[in-house]
């Protein structure tokens, strides 16, 4: 409630916006073209809602901690299992396994040094999501939450080392 008076975030070049579109336009392209070409058809997805956020964090802000590989697919990893694991011990009381999932994910994301915002909605969708990500069961944290971080940071190596203002990672691990 103490907000500041700085004024708005400092505006980013024409070159950071490109860049930042060029790579979210390739990532998840790439996870949903895989998704197309392996899993029409079949009761598994390859792409997921916090994929997207996932792209804000790796081609939009490259530098922060958040976005490193380590947080990427290990935020959404763990989170998977967490997700998965409330989901299968509290699916009879959902506002329950909502909650514990996404305050488990984030715990233990702080715990490991993976925080990773859009992990916490992996978490949620294991819980929340359709009858198809709920068979999945632990299979959810193979495909997507690994196989579609692990696509997503492949595209961020390459593009955002394309140009001369970015590196990425800042860290590997």
């Amino acid at each position: 409630m103490r907000g500041t008076t700085r004024g708005s975030p400092p505006r980013v070049s024409n070159a950071e916006i490109f860049w930042s579109w060029i790579g979210a336009f390739l990532g998840i392209a790439l996870v949903a073209w895989v998704d197309q070409l392996f899993f029409k058809g079949l009761d598994l997805t390859l792409m997921i809602g916090s994929f997207g956020a996932s792209a804000v964090l790796a081609y939009g802000a490259v530098r922060s901690p958040l976005a490193q590989p380590r947080n990427l697919v290990g935020g959404h990893v763990l989170s998977a299992i967490v997700g998965v694991t409330c989901w299968k011990l509290l699916h009879q009381y959902p506002w329950l396994a909502q909650s514990v999932a996404v305050a488990t994910a984030i715990a233990l994301m702080h715990a490991t040094r993976t925080l990773h915002p859009p992990g916490g909605a992996t978490a949620l969708i294991a819980v929340i999501g359709s009858t198809e990500i709920h068979t999945l069961g632990y299979m959810y944290v193979l495909i997507p939450a690994t196989v579609g971080p692990l696509i997503l940071l492949a595209v961020a190596v390459l593009v955002n080392n394309i140009p001369e203002s970015r590196r990425y990672p800042e860290i590997w691990f």
